[in-house]
């Protein structure tokens, strides 16, 4: 996940469709059990600010709520929850024959150097191996945030292809979200052709994201942005309602299919679920509710909560947890600083465990 701390607020702002007033709790059909958990989102100040939390169970709206100024129409930015997006669709060009996932990754700017050995496994799994600050007490210094907001930023894709060989790819986890952007390009390059102009990059990108994620999945507000050479932000800005969040979610929980279809392949469902070997806490661009490889708790709630969990998550507490010992979606979107995450993580985890796990 990102830190942003220090740049303009305008970054950090929600994105409304349309002027809406603040709903209460809409109504639904939660156990009375699970609402003071629920409801401590919006009441609790250590949990600072909540724009919108949905619970499903078995795909039913268990609960929903939103924060001032937010209802069901309003897009909500992903942050890293985008990484998820990105996922989702390099596993479609796998499924159709266009990448393998223990090949080098067709990256042409790593081809005559050690960087070249680098499977899209492995950078799936974040063990690329090349130096990276993603984040640290100067954020103006930050890899990623250069990238994103500041002196690096004409062409994302270029900045995350300069990064250098530090260590062999895939002996060590390193969170870095320019290898998401360096995924994102490949999706890129095999819809677009790798010498596309930046409009036809955007056209040909949307165009894919529509047909094989946005449409069927039920995600008729996902819209992704894209840098000025065209890249797709695919480790840090998309933008969707919490209900289109929710269904990213469901399908995950259904093992890919969502209104009988199969969108998404099981066997890809199973391979971003399935612990890295560098980092038992995260998969293929999902975090997991395993005990990570530094042994901390800042992702998820490992130590608390149901170890079949996995999530897409980003920076100021986006989350969309999939359960599916107890058939739950959970989403939480809202602005809490990174480095006072612990009481948003302590409160999903008492939301979870009060749904009972259900029956096989």
């Amino acid at each position: 996940m990102l830190a942003l701390t220090g740049l303009p607020a305008a970054c950090l702002l929600a994105q409304p469709t349309a002027p809406v007033a603040a709903p209460a709790r809409i109504p639904a059909t939660a156990p009375a059990s699970a609402l003071p958990a629920a409801d401590a989102f919006f009441t609790d100040p250590a949990l600072a600010e909540t724009r919108a939390l949905i619970v499903l169970q078995d795909g039913k709206r268990l609960y929903e709520r939103y924060g001032s100024g937010i209802g069901p129409g309003t897009r909500l930015i992903s942050w890293s929850m985008a990484k998820s997006i990105t996922a989702t669709l390099i596993g479609e060009l796998v499924g159709d024959g266009r990448l393998e996932l223990d090949t080098p990754a067709p990256v042409p700017e790593w081809r005559d150097d050690p960087r070249g050995r680098t499977t899209l496994r492995q950078l799936l799994h974040m063990a690329s191996g090349v130096k990276h600050l993603e984040a640290g007490p100067a954020p103006e210094r930050s890899d990623t945030n250069r990238a994103l907001f500041a002196d690096t930023s004409a062409d994302i894709y270029k900045a995350a292809v300069a990064e250098p060989a530090e260590v062999p790819p895939g002996t060590r986890f390193q969170y870095n979200t320019l290898t998401s952007h360096i995924l994102a390009r490949l999706v890129s390059d095999f819809v677009a052709g790798p010498k596309a102009t930046p409009d036809q990059r955007r056209r040909a990108v949307r165009t894919f994201i529509n047909e094989r994620l946005a449409a069927p999945a039920g995600m008729a507000s996902l819209l992704c942005e894209f840098d000025p050479a065209g890249n797709f932000y695919g480790g840090s800005l998309c933008h969707a309602t919490a209900r289109d969040w929710a269904a990213f979610g469901q399908m995950y929980l259904d093992r890919g299919v969502v209104a009988g279809v199969q969108v998404v392949r099981p066997d890809w469902v199973t391979f971003v679920t399935t612990p890295s070997p560098t980092n038992p806490g995260y998969g293929g661009q999902f975090w997991l509710n395993r005990k990570p490889v530094d042994g901390k708790d800042e992702d998820l709630f490992w130590r608390a909560g149901p170890a079949d969990a996995f999530a897409a998550i980003g920076h100021l507490g986006q989350y969309v947890i999939v359960v599916p010992s107890r058939r739950l979606v959970v989403v939480r979107l809202g602005k809490t600083q990174d480095e006072d995450l612990q009481p948003v993580r302590d409160a999903l985890a008492r939301l979870v465990n009060a749904f009972p796990a259900v029956a096989p």
